[in-house]
């Protein structure tokens, strides 16, 4: 932990500091439309008369919620779930990445969640906040490297870097028992803790299970063509 790429430790330090800030700073109507903002909210695409108002941000924002909604958290119990997550998965693909690519690829990891849920929920009232979609992004992609021969779960070889060891084709990936375990169990979790259960400090209601799917489905088909490595 004492060895986390740059990137990683700024993200985590933003996400944070956005917490604090939203949640100690501002006042409640302030807080209120910070939300309304930066979260993402299906109805301000399907239904935007609801609100009775224009929606802060206008058409920008119609586009850029897609992807801030992962700045913002629902509680610290949510921030400290994901930092961890961030830090465990994230560490092997911002060493692979760079820190453009790393953030491009959190970028759209988070929009394909966003665009999961509304395909789900188009008439969705609940503001939709959290980087686990983009962090599910994460776990998918180096799914692809971290089981492949050298890879940190795939035995290493003297000398060789984890996280330049060459990817997974999606063939060899759902042949892998291994991998397929690791996705089955993902998958499994996801359903469990966003249907019936909820971590301490969390409400299951408000675990986006369809945005992770969306999240993690995206980072394993679109890896390619962020991988400056290749495959094997």
């Amino acid at each position: 932990m004492f060895n986390l790429p740059s990137v990683v430790v700024a993200t985590i330090g933003v996400l944070g500091l956005v917490h604090l800030v939203r949640t100690m700073a501002l006042d409640s109507d302030t807080a209120v439309r910070v939300l309304l903002a930066f979260a993402f909210v299906p109805v301000r695409l399907t239904a935007p008369e609801l609100l009775g108002e224009p929606w802060p941000g206008g058409l920008a924002g119609d586009v850029w919620t897609f992807v801030t909604y992962a700045g913002l958290h629902g509680s610290w119990m949510h921030f400290g779930i994901n930092a961890l997550w961030l830090a465990a998965f994230g560490t092997p693909l911002a060493r692979r990445f760079g820190t453009v690519r790393f953030l491009a690829f959190f970028a759209i990891g988070a929009a394909a969640g966003a665009a999961a849920h509304l395909a789900l929920y188009p008439d969705g009232l609940q503001p939709l906040v959290g980087a686990s979609a983009a962090i599910s992004a994460q776990m998918a992609a180096s799914a692809r490297f971290a089981f492949s021969p050298g890879g940190a779960l795939g035995g290493r070889r003297f000398g060789a870097a984890p996280e330049a060891s060459a990817a997974l084709s999606l063939r060899e990936m759902i042949t892998d028992r291994r991998i397929v375990v690791f996705l089955g169990v993902w998958f499994a979790m996801n359903l469990v803790f966003g249907l019936f259960l909820a971590p301490p400090g969390m409400e299951s209601s408000a675990i986006a299970w369809e945005a992770h799917l969306g999240g993690f489905v995206a980072g394993l088909l679109l890896f390619p063509l962020f991988d400056p490595v290749g495959r094997r």
